[in-house]
């Protein structure tokens, strides 16, 4: 047969094609003679050529058209149309890059080519064979080794097919494109991606919609032989109504990645999944069909009943999940935004627990993004994270670390041995972390108000990272990176003077919001820290128009307000202590921007003063009333702001009186609580009764 042929002997016109091959063989009942098996792969030769500079929406005549396609009215068709249709929607892809794609209208294979395997479906691989081929799969660290172990097959199951092409997605995939698009070119892929292409009919309902979710993971052109017979067939099949959920869901996968949650096609199958009785799925089809949910997105509002009942069945199936399934839950239940479906989360967390040493990184990062959403934990896991982060901070990915930190920061667990860990892998892996890793984790450690052993060089490595990454950092960023640093009593004079200029001051601007109250808060904290407790900076000044009036904000406040009970109850014993209401003052705003819980006025004398009084005052006590709220949760430990506030507040010449809960929750009557202010309030006095 001649590869090259003279282009004179065809025109590209659609009668001439048509009437140059009789029809498919496999419709009239004959077999192809060798002319006109010649002719067919002639004609595939020059559809590639015109395929170059004519559209790629792929195109064959009349008498070619595959008897396993079904020909469908444009009503009914499936989201990739078939050669029948007389239509072709306007595609939305997203996911399908324009580069890469198996030429032309089918997987073509190079001449020559010798294929070592072969699908078979008169003697499938046994599920021993199967299930060590899936291992055999996943110790794979590079698609040569996939090829490697697939050449090694002499027959293989369509499962056993699709999964190959799954694991080549696995180490392929970046994002939205493929690290190397050359390896759809491989031999090997070709030659499988042409099997599946030509048994299409034959395959079975699991192998098909698995074979299908692959090549949309790959980024196949949909518009190819090979897609648009394995969608058509999943049309056909899903028509039938005899897939099972877990195979409902691989082909809606599918659906999704091609077409979004807009198509007719993902709209069947949910219908077919919503008749369904979740009580009766199995544990895979489960996570299968949370995990098709989390696709749809807003298209889950009419699906109320459906995933009250998938919550129920996934409580009394959470003892038996593994990793896997406890992390793509929780990740599909933020997803969803499942807010009511708490007795689950609190369920999936207590199974987490079990699992923490065998999380990937990926899945841990996945479940403590849930579990920070849903700003839930319990002590079981906080005792699981100690004994498993000092393992693994030198090992995990960057971003892991992260999300440990940012998660005991936002729960306000101080836990020693964690961000000791932390603190010492941050010494030799900064240089590799995002600048946005760099500062979340720094910012853990100033919400904490926690300095570790070994703070020297960490703020030493953090101060090299900000000279050679300064412009790197958003800007915003950059200023919670700085505001946590005096957090902890570390103050980076030398670039707080870059962030005091004008140029800076712009950057921080939002494009429809400009400055909020939350960045100008941390604006004046920051510029009140470093000429309070730095007093030889001569940098830059903060312009007036840039700083507030109070740090107690509704949201991202930078002090915490005053828990009302405890408040309710020291207010009432200062009665009894002092003798009237009138001698102390509540919740007043200084002209520093804090707020005192309660302010009590002396004169030269150390007598009380009216809190009304303005003249005469010497000295003035501020009583911080810290409820929890102002404490780590697993400790006795004052939060980094509100520490900064009262180390301030005595700066700026307050005697500050600290009266916290725990001591306070120990009186039990008015005498213990009379007794206990007066000895905080007055140490050096005695009390007359009165």
């Amino acid at each position: 047969m001649k590869l090259f042929l003279n282009a004179s002997r065809f025109k590209p016109t659609f009668g001439n094609i048509s009437a140059a091959f009789p029809p498919c063989p496999a419709v009239v009942g004959s077999s192809w003679s060798p002319a006109v098996l010649e002719q067919v792969m002639a004609f595939g030769c020059i559809q590639r050529l015109l395929l170059l500079g004519r559209s790629r929406i792929c195109w064959s005549p009349p008498g070619l058209v595959c008897p396993s396609i079904p020909v469908r009215a444009c009503p009914r068709a499936p989201c990739i149309p078939s050669h029948g249709c007389g239509h072709l929607r306007p595609r939305s892809l997203t996911t399908v890059r324009e580069p890469v794609f198996i030429a032309s209208s089918s997987v073509g294979l190079h001449k020559g080519t010798v294929l070592h395997f072969r699908l078979t479906q008169l003697h499938r691989p046994s599920r021993e064979d199967e299930l060590g081929f899936q291992r055999q799969l996943q110790s794979c660290s590079s698609s040569r080794e996939v090829f490697k172990l697939l050449h090694s097959l002499e027959i293989l199951s369509d499962t056993m097919a699709a999964a190959v092409l799954h694991r080549v997605a696995d180490l392929e995939r970046d994002g939205s494109s493929l690290r190397d698009p050359a390896v759809l070119e491989k031999d090997t892929v070709r030659a499988l991606c042409f099997q599946l292409e030509q048994d299409s009919a034959r395959l079975t309902d699991a192998g098909l919609v698995s074979a299908l979710l692959a090549c949309t993971r790959l980024f196949l052109d949909p518009w190819s032989t090979l897609m648009i017979r394995l969608v058509s067939e999943s049309q056909a099949r899903l028509d039938l109504g005899r897939m099972t959920v877990g195979q409902l869901c691989t082909l809606g996968q599918a659906v999704l990645a091609m077409e979004g949650p807009k198509c007719g096609m993902l709209e069947q199958v949910m219908e077919l999944i919503q008749g369904e009785e979740p009580a009766l799925w199995s544990l895979e089809e489960l996570v299968a069909a949370y995990r098709l949910l989390q696709g749809c997105g807003g298209e889950v509002g009419k699906r109320r009943d459906l995933l009250n009942a998938m919550h129920s069945h996934a409580l009394t199936a959470a003892s038996r999940m593994d990793p896997s399934a406890v992390s793509e839950l929780l990740s599909a239940l933020v997803a969803l935004n499942q807010t009511q479906a708490v007795p689950l989360v609190i369920t999936l967390c207590k199974q987490a627990v079990r699992h923490i040493p065998y999380f990937t990184d990926e899945e841990l990062s996945c479940v403590l993004g849930a579990l920070m959403h849903f700003g839930h934990s319990d002590h079981y896991l906080v005792e699981a994270m100690e004994k498993y982060v000092p393992t693994m901070t030198f090992t995990s990915s960057p971003e892991t670390i992260t999300k440990v930190a940012e998660f005991f920061a936002l729960r306000n667990i101080l836990s020693r041995v964690v961000f000791d860990a932390l603190a010492e892998s941050f010494v030799y892996r900064a240089d590799d972390y995002t600048t946005s890793q760099v500062a979340r984790q720094i910012a853990a450690f100033g919400k904490l108000g926690y300095l570790p052993p070994n703070a020297g060089q960490v703020f030493r490595k953090l101060e090299s990272v900000l000279h050679s990454r300064f412009s790197h950092f958003h800007p915003r960023a950059l200023l919670g990176l700085l505001h946590a640093c005096t957090l902890v009593e570390r103050f980076p004079v030398n670039f707080v003077s870059k962030v005091f200029s004008s140029y800076f001051l712009q950057q921080l601007q939002d494009e429809t919001t400009g400055l909020d109250r939350a960045v100008l808060a941390q604006l004046t904290q920051l510029y009140m820290t470093v000429k309070l407790e730095c007093p030889f900076y001569e940098g830059p000044r903060l312009l007036p128009k840039y700083r507030v009036k109070s740090f107690l904000l509704s949201s991202h406040s930078l002090e915490s307000p005053v828990d009302p009970h405890l408040y309710n109850a020291v207010r009432n014993g200062l009665v009894d202590l002092l003798g009237d209401r009138s001698y102390f003052a509540s919740k007043v705003l200084t002209p520093y921007c804090y707020t005192l819980d309660v302010e009590i006025k002396l004169d030269e004398k150390g007598y009380v003063l009216p809190a009304s009084q303005i003249d005469d005052v010497c000295k003035r006590v501020a009583l911080c009333i810290d409820g929890q709220r102002r404490f780590t949760s697993n400790s006795r430990r004052l939060l980094g702001k509100e520490a900064m506030k009262q180390r301030h507040l005595r700066l700026l010449g307050y005697e500050v009186v600290q009266i916290p809960y725990y001591e306070y929750e120990k009186l039990h009557n008015k005498t213990s609580v009379v007794e206990y202010l007066h000895q905080k309030i007055f140490p050096h006095t005695y009390r007359m009764s009165w």
